[in-house]
């Protein structure tokens, strides 16, 4: 199964069945905190829950179309990080991402997508990737400015997250700029 060290701390793990009340633990504790930017965080009510969607996840996988991996700070799951398809014509993905409010402020994410990023461009030999992010979610857009993505615009309205719209910023990095030489 999809699995890499990202460093001596941070590990980057396809999520499996047996994860699954890891997963729902970490999304109960932190449900207030992911609901913000999360429209599924609701939809989440029981480790069962994911009886049915870690098998596409897994399955997604399988057809070489993205995947959805948690993300370990010292063993212990902490977020998820993922693409959610990859356009294998036009070599290119999205990358999504979220991390538990105590986790935040160590750099995880960050570290996580460089990694991902030399993975997606060195060894899949993608052209392209996207990242879109709330407008008003400034944690989540620091992390493609930080690595040296490209802004490309805003999609008004782009967001319905419970009662109301969000705009979303696109940002994209190409293979030959990529932040990671």
């Amino acid at each position: 199964m999809f699995s890499f060290q990202v460093d001596d701390e941070l590990k980057i793990e396809l999520i499996q069945q047996q994860h699954k009340e890891e997963l729902f633990r970490l999304i109960d504790t932190n449900r207030e905190h992911l609901r913000k930017w999360l429209l599924w965080v609701d939809k989440r009510q029981t480790a069962e829950d994911f009886d049915t969607i870690i098998p596409q996840w897994i399955s997604k996988f399988a057809n070489n179309d993205g995947f959805d991996a948690g993300i370990r700070y010292n063993e212990r799951l902490v977020g998820m990080i993922g693409l959610h398809h990859i356009d294998w014509k036009n070599k290119a993905t999205s990358i999504g991402y979220f991390l538990s409010e105590e986790a935040q402020g160590n750099g995880i994410i960050t570290k996580c997508v460089r990694a991902l990023i030399t993975y997606l461009f060195n060894e899949l030999d993608l052209h392209r990737i996207e990242i879109q992010c709330a407008e008003t979610n400034h944690r989540s857009r620091t992390i493609p400015i930080k690595l040296g993505f490209f802004e490309e615009g805003v999609t008004r309205d782009g967001q319905w997250l419970y009662d109301h719209y969000e705009n979303l910023i696109t940002y994209s990095l190409l293979k030959s700029k990529d932040c990671t030489k």
